[in-house]
């Protein structure tokens, strides 16, 4: 086949493809008008569904996933006319029968994966946990729950970070949640010396959290003597506060009742006492110090005699 031959070949093809291309173009813009109107409804119908299912008091979480699944389903079904209008139908049942070998497949091979989606719908409807829960993972990782998918929790850490959890370690593995119960309790450690009066310790105590910031007015503040420690007596003191997503004013009651504890013991000079450590001389031990270089001294002085 000669030079002008193969190329009036090439002509007459590319010719074809123009007039099957323009005779195709009706659809081709149809699919593609459809197609947007499609996506924009599903977007729409997304954000509207989320707004009228918080309006009907359902949570944030499952409303967020609520209206994914709207988005998706709206999303496919567009997806499928756009196919169709195409004259894809076929290559649609491919595509299906094709996703389902290689969905078995994959999922073999990002078991991981599909944990964390199934896991991901659990927590959505059994809700161990909320947006707006601050939760303490298994490894330590604590924070203010700010999203929940279908793959990870977003947790904001009290230090600024955020922290994507697979949820299937917050599925599978305990964590803890302080917002659910809606309190929490504070725990003050503290020691008086020996030499104090145990009861009036106790009352200047109570007295001085007895107004923190926060406490529960129905639950008393209570004192319990832990022991004898090595230079002090120590107790602790527990106060119950309001713990919910929109109060979380921990961290400044605990300051607080601290500083109110240690203003109120120097007021009536209550000591807490430093570490204090009794020192024993001699070879035997049971010797002052003063004793220890009493002796010292004479070795010293008979030496110097001789």
């Amino acid at each position: 086949m000669d030079t002008s031959k193969l190329l009036q070949t090439l002509l007459e093809k590319l010719e074809q493809w123009l007039i099957a291309l323009v005779a195709y173009l009706p659809n081709l813009i149809l699919a593609l008008f459809v197609f947007i109107i499609f996506f924009i409804v599903a977007r729409f119908a997304e954000n509207f569904s989320k707004r009228q299912l918080v309006k009907v008091h359902l949570d944030e979480t499952k409303s967020g996933f609520l209206s994914r699944l709207i988005f998706v389903g709206i999303f496919l079904a567009g997806l499928m006319l756009t196919l169709a209008i195409l004259n894809l139908t076929g290559t649609v049942t491919s595509i299906l029968a094709g996703l389902g070998i290689i969905g078995l497949a994959l999922g073999f091979a990002f078991q991981d994966t599909a944990a964390n989606f199934m896991s991901g719908i659990y927590i959505t409807f059994q809700q161990p946990y909320a947006i707006g829960d601050v939760i303490e993972t298994h490894d330590g990782i604590m924070g203010n729950v700010v999203d929940i998918d279908l793959r990870v929790t977003k947790v904001k850490t009290f230090d600024g970070p955020m922290v994507y959890v697979p949820n299937r370690f917050l599925f599978q593995e305990n964590f803890t949640n302080y917002t659910e119960e809606g309190r929490r309790r504070i725990r003050i450690d503290c020691g008086v010396s020996y030499g104090e009066d145990l009861e009036l310790v106790e009352r200047v105590a109570l007295e001085a959290v007895k107004d923190v910031p926060g406490k529960i007015e129905e639950e008393d503040v209570s004192l319990f003597w832990k022991g004898f420690g090595d230079s002090s007596i120590d107790f602790s003191v527990n106060i119950w506060l309001e713990y919910t997503r929109e109060n979380r004013a921990y961290i400044i009651a605990k300051n607080q009742a601290v500083k109110n504890i240690k203003k109120a013991f120097d007021e009536n000079g209550i000591t807490i006492p430093f570490p204090i450590r009794t020192l024993d001389f001699g070879i035997k031990g049971g010797e002052t110090f003063q004793e220890q270089m009493a002796k010292t001294e004479l070795v010293v002085r008979k030496n110097s005699e001789q």
